[in-house]
């Protein structure tokens, strides 16, 4: 049985757990469930990529010309997490007082423009790109990219395994990016925004740091800017109208990811913390919180699936409702798609 096949089955069987515990049967986009297990010998190396590129350290002025500005973040006390929880299988809750120190976070998704710039100047290579696949939604792939698909997800089958698609072509081969430089890069795995966060000379937030910039400074409120969705009849963030799977009536302008800081931003002076692309985190994932309070917290010591925030361009309130700040889904680090990017943290210098 090929890989994919047998990724398919496992999904198809709600065999996909998360730390032991079943996954939620609850309506859902998929995207959670787009792990790679390969067999041995079907991973391309074995060297952590971020290992390997992070001591690739732009010697010129201009190397981090491009980087995106970062926002200074005081910290102190938030509440973390929710106690009427959207999706209770996920562990978004129960609600918590958590500390964290000042840091830094980018006020927007890591564009294809900076990924660009990394890749140019350090040679490295996606996962996708040496794996030689990634998932694409099909609901944007091409009819003659349709055609030569030979895989579906019988739960999921807006969800497809494509040859050839990656961070350059993003719904396949047939596919480029030169109209799409100021959008967020996608089809980057763990390991590869990790690499380039650390190329950068910054890292990945923790989950704690990612929701208390999502909040904007507000108190137990679901999304960046209030808890209702559309204030003023206003669009606040690149989401799906319409009937998910079968028809994005692109209400708020986007059928797919938007250019950065196309949305209002929140309090923070942050862009996109919800909806356009889901965002990495530096946790590992786990769905068991206590009420106990602490201090930048950083996740379970180790695991198999690694944190994601923010929801996407396909998240509708019937299907996936995680475009909430307390909200929270997960991966597997070397796990790519379509809908999936990241943006960087770093410490305050000393």
């Amino acid at each position: 049985m090929e890989f994919w096949e047998i990724v398919f089955l496992q999904f198809c069987l709600g065999a996909f757990a998360v730390n032991g515990q079943e996954a939620g049967s609850g309506p859902d986009c998929g995207c959670s469930s787009l792990h790679r297990k390969p067999s041995e010998g079907k991973h391309p190396s074995c060297e952590n990529p971020a290992d390997k590129y992070s001591a690739v350290v732009n010697e010129k002025s201009s190397a981090h010309d491009a980087l995106s500005k970062m926002g200074l973040l005081q910290g102190g006390w938030f509440l973390m997490g929710t106690d009427e929880p959207g999706i209770p299988q996920d562990g978004e809750g129960p609600q918590r007082k958590v500390w964290l120190d000042p840091f830094h976070i980018e006020e927007h998704e890591v564009t294809n423009k900076q990924f660009q710039r990394f890749t140019n100047q350090t040679g490295y290579m996606t996962e996708a790109e040496r794996f030689g696949d990634s998932f694409v939604f099909e609901g944007l792939l091409s009819e003659d990219i349709k055609s030569s698909l030979s895989h579906a997800v019988a739960a999921a089958p807006w969800w497809s395994p494509v040859k050839g698609a990656d961070w350059r072509h993003p719904e396949g081969p047939d596919s480029d990016i030169a109209d799409r430089m100021d959008h967020p890069v996608l089809h980057v795995s763990w390991a590869d925004a990790q690499a380039y966060c650390q190329w950068a000379q910054r890292r990945l937030p923790t989950e704690a740091e990612w929701e208390f910039a999502c909040r904007g400074g507000l108190q137990d409120r679901l999304y960046p800017w209030g808890n209702k969705l559309m204030p003023r009849g206003q669009h606040y963030a690149n989401l799906w109208q319409g009937n998910f799977p079968n028809h994005n009536t692109a209400e708020d302008g986007y059928s797919k990811s938007s250019p950065v800081m196309s949305f209002p931003a929140n309090g923070f002076e942050l862009y996109d913390m919800v909806g356009n692309v889901w965002e990495w985190t530096a946790d590992w994932w786990n769905v068991h919180h206590t009420r106990d309070h602490s201090r930048n917290p950083k996740g379970p010591e180790t695991g198999t699936d690694k944190v994601k925030k923010g929801g996407s361009y396909m998240c509708h309130k019937s299907y996936c409702y995680r475009y909430r700040c307390a909200a929270r889904s997960q991966n597997t680090p070397d796990s790519s798609a379509s809908n999936l990017g990241f943006r960087c943290a770093a410490d305050p210098k000393l």
